[in-house]
């Protein structure tokens, strides 16, 4: 599993988690789709934030590999702002590459791209 040096392990002052710090022994977590409702906690809502200037900062608009990315962060984001990079797509594989679709991302989180 390949781990992102410099990425923030953690929203700082939270405890909403970016990163893991070793492989699952019970197999790999998979990412799927979580639905984002509009009623969702304003935390929340600064954690996807985060992640995606994350995300941003550490790898633009190219592909990336997932590594020790945490999953339930990822799965919030899934199919909307973070993309699939390749065809087929395995989301239970440390090594699954995703990138940022910055079209929606800029949508979305318009205060990480200062727009």
């Amino acid at each position: 599993m390949l781990k992102h040096r410099g990425f923030p392990g953690r929203l700082p002052g939270t405890d909403f988690q970016f990163t893991i710090r070793r492989p699952n022994p019970k197999g790999v977590t998979a990412i799927s789709r979580r639905e984002r409702y509009h009623d969702r906690r304003p935390a929340d809502r600064r954690a996807d934030s985060g992640f995606i200037k994350a995300l941003w900062i550490q790898f633009g608009d190219q592909p990336f590999e997932r590594g020790n990315l945490d999953a339930g962060r990822i799965s919030w984001l899934f199919e909307r702002e973070v993309i699939a990079a390749e065809d087929p797509f395995d989301p239970e594989s440390y090594d699954a590459l995703l990138v940022l679709d910055l079209r929606v991302a800029q949508l979305s989180f318009p205060d990480v791209f200062g727009e």
